[in-house]
């Protein structure tokens, strides 16, 4: 196969996440961009007909509510698609873009980051060899400040407005937004399935219509529990993600302000530090090496994990075979999680299944 070829709908020059795509496609030289959607003057079936053989997947970068529209009609067109999360505005349409993955033989993916980070895969690696024992509990915190840099009871501008807008953003904007990603992350290391949750959801910022802050308890298979608080409220914060996961062995702590450490603790050994790139990284996790582009003590972080997930998903793209990167099954489950956090919180606070 020749140089792989993409188009973008969605991020335009002044969106977040857009040039995040592109910065991520561009870091390992993965694919040349040949056309893009970047507004709503714009009309993006047009640019899909446009880019029939000549592109070989499609980016997703728009508000919640064309996602689903968007990456059905590019996966039907036969594309390979990448999809911004969340995936869709409920689990039905989730759903349906499994089916349609499927059904065409197409690619899905979404770019949940945090497991794209090297740290985070050395820990899904040694949970997985048991080096924590059976895991019992585990801590998810992702606490923002962003919302407390914004009055809601005025005009907003366009970056942010859409996030606070139900027909928008969906029934959700916290847990939807940020805690699909922690979900993920949670999962992800664990190798966990979460079988229901208590959600309380909260709006604290004045004029906010969605949830802004949220406090999740969660069951997994097998017994073991996990608590998650995801906020847009927490004064003073700036990307909080920070993941504890305790075994009957061990524990381990990773933060994403700094990324590139693990800590282990023992009940009577001394507590290690992994770092990313050390010599034992290869011989300890080979994806977590795989996954590390510079030197030790150089500081790789958000665009490097997103190119991560790009680099997975476009050797699948080449080779046709399963790679490490979020597809369909991730996608349905942070869904299925947002819809039960909303369900259990309406009804007073009451457990929910997934």
């Amino acid at each position: 196969m020749d140089r792989l070829r993409y188009a973008m709908v969605g991020g335009g020059p002044r969106s977040f996440i857009g040039p995040v795509h592109r910065m991520a496609i561009r870091m390992d030289d993965l694919a040349d961009l040949v056309d893009g959607c970047y507004s709503h003057a714009d009309d993006w079936r047009a640019m899909l007909a446009r880019v029939r053989g000549r592109a070989d997947f499609i980016a997703v970068c728009t508000p919640n509510d064309s996602h689903f529209e968007i990456a059905k009609a590019a996966l039907l067109a036969g594309f390979d698609v990448m999809c911004e999360k969340p995936l869709s505005l409920s689990p039905a349409e989730a759903e349906d873009l499994a089916k349609t993955a499927a059904g065409t033989g197409r690619i899905l993916a979404v770019p949940f980051t945090y497991s794209g980070f090297p740290m985070v895969k050395l820990a899904r690696d040694l949970v997985a060899k048991g080096e924590l024992g059976a895991v019992c509990k585990a801590v998810l915190e992702y606490q923002q400040g962003s919302f407390r840099k914004i009055d809601f009871t005025k005009p907003l501008d366009r970056r942010n407005a859409w996030k606070m807008d139900p027909s928008r953003s969906g029934p959700s904007c916290v847990v939807a937004d940020i805690g699909v990603h922690g979900f993920h992350l949670l999962e992800y290391v664990t190798g966990l399935e979460t079988r229901s949750l208590l959600a309380d959801l909260s709006s604290f910022a004045p004029g906010n219509r969605l949830d802004d802050d949220a406090s999740i308890l969660m069951r997994f298979e097998g017994g073991a529990k996990a608590s998650m608080v995801v906020s847009k409220v927490a004064t003073g914060e700036e990307n909080g993600v920070r993941l504890r996961v305790y075994g009957d062995k061990a524990s381990l702590f990773w933060n994403q302000e700094s990324p590139n450490y693990l800590s282990v603790k023992y009940p009577f050994e001394p507590e290690r530090t992994y770092k990313r790139r050390a010599p034992y990284m290869a011989g300890t996790s080979e994806r977590a090496e795989r996954c590390s582009r510079i030197p030790a003590g150089h500081h790789e972080g958000f665009i490097e994990a997103f190119a991560n997930i790009y680099s997975e998903f476009c050797a699948a793209v080449r080779d046709r075979r399963a790679h490490d990167f979020p597809g369909p099954r991730e996608g349905l489950r942070t869904m299925r999680f947002v819809e039960a956090a909303l369900r259990s919180n309406a009804s007073g606070n009451t457990w929910a299944e997934l």
